[in-house]
């Protein structure tokens, strides 16, 4: 196993080597003469020799380009949908990121508050076995008398029957 490490280890590491290589030409060989750029055959463009040839489509190029037509409807209702929905996924985030911000500089004693009016909503859920009704009346029942203890003043407005904005007598 070593000598494998070590065979493939070394030709890697010198990879990362550099250094200079100097060449002079051999004293007894014969003086060659050198050869310009223009006239290796590496730089010389054939004239008139190229021609452009599609090739012929593949049976996987023709089955794709037979479903097109078919996929097309459902392409632009997912681009008409993600095209609604975006700007509503915007405004989510934002919302979440204010209300961060907002849990991150809390008032003082918001969270205790919010832990009664929790707490209040589980007691609710244990009082609250065997119906199915009860199951939905009592937990937001308690969870609502605790905030209401905790928040007399918006309690009272969420409470009135005449404050209500989108009712249908207001509009």
């Amino acid at each position: 196993m070593f000598k494998v490490i070590q065979r493939s280890v070394g030709p890697a590491s010198l990879s990362l080597l550099t250094f200079k290589v100097c060449a002079s030409p051999k004293r007894d060989s014969p003086h060659k003469t050198s050869v310009k750029v223009n006239e290796l055959s590496l730089y010389l463009v054939p004239e008139g020799q190229s021609k452009y040839v599609e090739e012929p489509r593949t049976q996987l190029e023709e089955s794709i380009s037979h479903l097109r037509p078919y996929c097309e409807p459902y392409t632009s209702w997912c681009q008409e949908m993600y095209s609604q929905t975006k700007p509503k996924m915007q405004s989510l985030v934002q919302w979440g990121l204010d209300s961060y911000e907002y849990l991150q500089n809390a008032p003082p004693g918001f969270f205790p508050r919010v832990g009664v009016i929790g707490f209040a909503g589980i007691v609710g859920l244990l009082l609250a076995r065997g119906s199915k009704i009860k199951k939905l009346v009592y937990p937001p029942g308690f969870m609502g008398l605790a905030a209401s203890l905790y928040y007399p003043q918006q309690a009272i407005v969420f409470v009135q029957p005449g404050n209500v904005k989108n009712s249908p007598g207001n509009k």
